[in-house]
């Protein structure tokens, strides 16, 4: 399904769905006021966001926009470093969403927005194989279901992957992890082995460590949609 740029603005879709989901969308004006709240953040290439109720992607759109920028800046005289630092921008956002039809919109308007910068700042079209690569991580990280009880909408646990790329060799660690368990807040006297540990907290307190539910060998990134079955 398009989004329109008229659609994109509109901040109800129909009181019906406002009754039932509680659905409004927030305006771009306060999209971009919020986010220049954490300005140097949404610069960070690396650095990850979570949408908890993302809809069709207002929030995460702009920070891909903001996040292109800084890739156009700093990789745009070299094609292959772009090509991997742009996958690792979109690696980075994640969403959270209860209508199905919204997850949709969202991952299609963050791909068609891709592609778009792409063109814009390269000249030149994404290969068939980037295309199909940042597909599958927008698949993987625009999820259907509820932020609060944090299942997924066929009710298994929402679990998101960790894509750690690795310098500029263009490998890519993946992690997946249980929101829920990215999420507990646990109280421990004492580390245990391999699960808790200070993680040179300044205030020197104990810090959580979740442990993986998956881990997958290092892998080109181009190859991260064959490595999903291996």
């Amino acid at each position: 399904m398009n989004v329109t740029s008229d659609e994109q603005e509109k901040q109800v879709v129909s009181r019906q769905r406002v009754a039932d989901h509680g659905e409004v969308y927030t305006a771009k004006r306060e999209v971009n006021a919020m986010l220049d709240l954490v300005k140097e953040e949404t610069e960070r290439i690396d650095s990850r966001f979570l949408e908890p109720a993302c809809g069709t992607g207002n929030f995460l759109v702009e920070i891909l926009n903001r996040k292109m920028e800084v890739v156009k800046r700093r990789f745009a005289h070299n094609r292959f470093e772009y090509d991997l630092a742009s996958a690792q921008a979109v690696s980075s956002i994640y969403g959270i969403e209860l209508l199905p039809d919204n997850v949709e919109n969202c991952r299609e308007r963050l791909f068609l927005q891709y592609l778009d910068t792409y063109r814009q700042h390269l000249s030149a079209d994404a290969s068939p194989k980037l295309k199909r690569g940042i597909k599958f991580l927008l698949t993987k990280n625009i999820i259907c279901g509820d932020a609060l009880t944090m299942l997924q909408e066929d009710g298994t646990p929402i679990t998101f992957c960790e894509w750690t790329f690795i310098g500029m060799e263009g490998k890519v660690k993946r992690r997946d992890f249980e929101l829920a368990e990215l999420l507990r807040n646990v109280e421990f006297d004492k580390p245990k082995p391999g699960e808790y540990g200070n993680l040179f907290s300044d205030l020197d307190e104990p810090v959580f460590m979740p442990l993986p539910k998956r881990e997958y060998p290092l892998t080109d990134y181009m190859k991260l949609p064959d490595a999903e079955n291996a």
